[in-house]
């Protein structure tokens, strides 16, 4: 198997099958190194140019769905673009940035690699797209309802009071709406964090809480 069918294998397992070919072309115009990582909660994904004769390094976490997996690529493939025309002399996330990123997504707005609400959401985003796409509300709760999820539910779908647990041994009851943020109180601390609506929580019943002395 050549590098190009190896590449094209792989990506097949994390993006829609209709972009393979652009992207496994990319890989080789652009000549960088994808590498796939396991879930970071900071980040999506990120670019670091060449360093000391290597390759431009581009990584995504590994446990999004197809379609975020291919923004999230594309927008990184897009600081490589646009470091290649201008270096370290332009914002990361400026002008110049943007324009690379409307250039390279468009091609991808179809209906045969997204569906038609994921394109919607999408083209309203490009109008003047932000440093991570999380940080578009309406684009992110449209992703999100392709992510495959077996216990964990979306915080803004849960009522107010409800206990949840959250990165695995944190237990928090949700509070009032601030803003675009949930105000919710953690039980082993009483402090008060504020959380995005859309982030994944797992609904905690009383037994159980009382089963691990939370209450």
């Amino acid at each position: 198997m050549n590098q190009v069918s190896r590449n094209q294998s792989i990506l097949h397992k994390y993006i829609p099958e209709k972009a393979v070919p652009v992207i496994s072309e990319w890989i080789f115009h652009f000549d960088f190194k994808l590498r796939i990582k396991k879930s970071r909660s900071s980040k999506y994904g990120d670019y670091r140019p060449p360093i000391k004769g290597e390759n431009h390094l581009i990584t995504v976490n590994y446990d999004m769905n197809k379609y975020a997996f291919l923004i999230t690529l594309v927008h990184e493939i897009a600081h490589l673009s646009n470091y290649n025309k201008n270096k370290n002399t332009v914002k990361p996330h400026g002008e110049e940035w943007k324009q690379h990123y409307k250039q390279l997504m468009q091609q991808f707005l179809i209906p045969d690699i997204f569906p038609p609400d994921v394109i919607a959401a999408l083209r309203k985003y490009m109008n003047n797209p932000a440093a991570s796409s999380c940080s578009d509300t309406n684009l992110l709760r449209v992703l999100k309802k392709y992510d495959v999820r077996q216990h964990t539910v979306l915080l803004e779908e849960i009522p107010a009071g409800a206990t949840f647990m959250y990165n695995k041994n944190r237990y928090f009851i949700k509070g009032e709406q601030v803003r675009k943020r949930f105000k919710c109180k953690e039980l082993n601390t009483n402090r008060t964090y504020l959380f995005n609506p859309l982030t994944e929580v797992l609904i905690v019943d009383t037994p159980e809480l009382k089963k691990i002395n939370i209450i």
